[in-house]
């Protein structure tokens, strides 16, 4: 077995490995690397080009193809091809569901807010996590193909804005595409590095960095200072992009074109991408597919854009705002993003700031070139840049069917404070055991405990009403505070631990190897297990609703129901995922008109006056 050198006091891998930086986009996603000179280089594997874009087909044969060659058919079969996960990642389908029109493939709801979505593709189940580890993979194998050698850590940039739940989301599509994930880094802090800002530590400035994506936009207001990046705001529209630009080009022929059928919408939706591009450096575009007139000139287009770009520079407004600063205390405002290279944006923006944007590096490829630098740091290869101290095992609490929830992930700098809120599984439970666990595997057995206690006194209520906030406090000395709080009562509990306590630099060291080795089994572990724990809360809860409210369905209802039930049963005894989550999908299908008949009736007597 090989064996990897790692840094007992950082967590990081030492330098003869290979640590590259991957831009996961919702439209195209890249990756990048530290040359042998020591710059960050963009990977262009066999003249694939940079950008890697974010779709996946699935084939009827179950093959997936991934980028350039899945984009084919988002068209020509649209319910097969994925495009934009990065939207759904560590989200719920309550998030998602008023965009729902915006997804041509099918989007699960299995009404449980605290559950996070999944997609169904022919018979198959995916999280968005499964989808976004298949974008990982495939940069994996180019920038594998490209450097010729073996390459299993990486940096991976998320926005700002994104939360706990899609921060963890992404670690585990690392970690299912078989990368260990040193570090989740905002791209706006990546593209500030690429820039040169914070990688010396006496550098303080105030930066704005708006990014303007295909279908995504954000701006996000930095104070570096020490070499630390703090977030002072955020701001934007997850459904605002260069896309827009693209659908506003493609109204306008079919308009002046008159045309009202056939329209052949993706080739006017190409064509109105490369318009868009050619407007940057000239003033008309003139061409034709078969007898469409494909014409427009550069003001015309900018009229046509104008109010999206207007909606740019009000998120920014916000964010200066809530950052309680003035334009005139930005120090710089970089551009990031293919769309922010369309002229109209960049003179908006620059108009805004009242100075000239910053955009001398590839707008495309600025945030992958930051999380290259951040992979150099980390690799122990910038001795001029301090890092501080940062955790070299993962710590979180047991969930049901004994899976590992990471509240603190391995690598993230200390002291550092992170939580996230729980609830109850059983109708009427007053006690909660929280057990603490450290590692990098997915089932808490393979990891180190190392507490446990008993959250007392929580008010009794049905399954899922209590809410129990659990948070990590990890200080400079390595001493973990955990603290679990039930929000409706005020009842609370916490206990103090030293993590580290005990282990040897080849304990870590194993335990890493371990967590490699079996990322894969202990990903499909897993997910078996999630869908286990699904399907045993489907039955509880539909064995409930018939106890209680059985009168209000007929003989034939009740049969099939229990029918439904009794097959989820006979799936969870068994270990195959999709089968499972199909039972579920089945039983909740059938389930939910029942569930808005209790309503009706329910409020049909609140207006006689009855006590329901």
């Amino acid at each position: 077995m090989a064996k990897v050198s790692i840094n007992i006091a950082t967590g990081s891998i030492q330098k003869e490995d290979i640590i590259v930086g991957i831009d996961l986009g919702t439209t195209n996603s890249l990756v990048a690397f530290i040359n042998p000179d020591g710059d960050a280089k963009v990977i262009n594997d066999t003249g694939k080009g940079v950008l890697v874009p974010s779709v996946i087909h699935f084939d009827k044969t179950g093959d997936v193809l991934i980028g350039n060659d899945a984009k084919d058919f988002l068209i020509s079969d649209p319910q097969n091809t994925i495009f934009s996960v990065k939207r759904l990642l560590g989200r719920s389908y309550k998030d998602v569901q008023k965009h729902q029109d915006y997804f041509s493939y099918k989007i699960i709801d299995d009404e449980n807010d605290e559950s996070l979505v999944k997609i169904k593709v022919g018979d198959n189940f995916y999280t968005p996590i499964d989808l976004s580890a298949l974008i990982l993979k495939e940069l994996k194998l180019r920038v594998e193909h490209a450097l010729k050698t073996t390459v299993s850590k990486a940096v991976i940039t998320v926005p700002a804005y994104f939360n706990d739940s899609q921060r963890q989301a992404t670690r585990d599509a690392g970690k299912l595409a078989g990368l260990d994930v040193l570090r989740i880094v905002n791209e706006p802090t990546a593209a500030s590095l690429a820039y040169g800002i914070g990688l010396n530590p006496d550098d303080e400035k105030t930066i704005a960095v708006y990014d303007l994506g295909g279908g995504t936009f954000d701006v996000s207001i930095l104070k570096i200072q020490n070499g630390i990046f703090e977030v002072l705001a955020t701001n934007g529209n997850t459904f605002l992009g260069g896309d827009d630009f693209d659908r506003a080009i493609v109204d306008y022929w079919i308009a002046q074109n008159k045309l009202e059928k056939d329209i052949p919408m993706q080739e006017l939706r190409l064509k109105a991408e490369e318009a868009k591009k050619s407007l940057s450096h000239q003033n008309l575009f003139n061409e034709k597919i078969g007898a469409i007139f494909c014409s427009i000139d550069k003001q015309t287009f900018e009229n046509l854009i104008s109010e999206k770009v207007d909606e740019t520079i009000q998120a920014c407004e916000s964010a200066l705002k809530d950052a309680g600063i003035k334009t005139s205390e930005i120090d710089e405002v970089i551009m990031v993003g293919g769309s922010t290279r369309t002229d109209l944006v960049k003179k908006r923006v620059a108009s805004f700031f009242g100075k000239p944007v910053n955009d001398t590096i590839n707008p495309d490829e600025v945030v992958a070139l930051g999380a290259a630098l951040q992979a150099d740091v980390l690799s122990g290869n910038r001795k001029d840049i301090l890092l501080l101290d940062v955790t070299p095992l993962s710590l979180g609490i047991e969930t049901m069917g004994g899976l590992m929830d990471t509240i603190i992930p391995r690598n993230s700098k200390v002291p550092t404070k992170a939580g996230r809120q729980y609830s109850t599984s059983i109708d009427g439970q007053v006690n909660m055991k929280i057990a603490v666990y450290q590692g990098e595997r997915d089932l808490v057995k393979e990891n180190r405990k190392l507490a446990e206690f008993e959250l007392k006194g929580i008010p009794s209520m049905p399954a899922g009403l209590p809410k129990v906030d659990i948070n990590f406090l990890l200080n400079a000395d390595g001493i973990l505070t955990i603290q679990a709080i039930e929000l409706r009562s005020g009842v609370k509990q916490h206990i103090e631990v030293k993590p580290t306590y005990g282990l040897k630099d080849d304990e870590v060291e194993q335990m890493l190897l371990d967590a490699v080795t079996h990322a894969k089994d202990d990903v499909a572990q897993r997910m078996i297990v999630e869908a286990k724990t699904e399907g045993e809360q489907m039955v509880y809860t539909v064995e409930r609703f018939i106890n209680k409210n059985g009168s209000y369905l007929n003989e034939e209802e009740k049969v099939k129901t229990l029918e439904l039930v009794a097959n989820l049963k006979n799936q969870i005894s068994k270990s195959d995922k999709d089968a499972i989550l199909s039972a579920v999908d089945a039983l909740n299908d059938y389930t939910r008109p029942f569930a808005e008949r209790l309503m009706d009736v329910a409020v049909s007597q609140a207006m006689k006056g009855k006590n329901i």
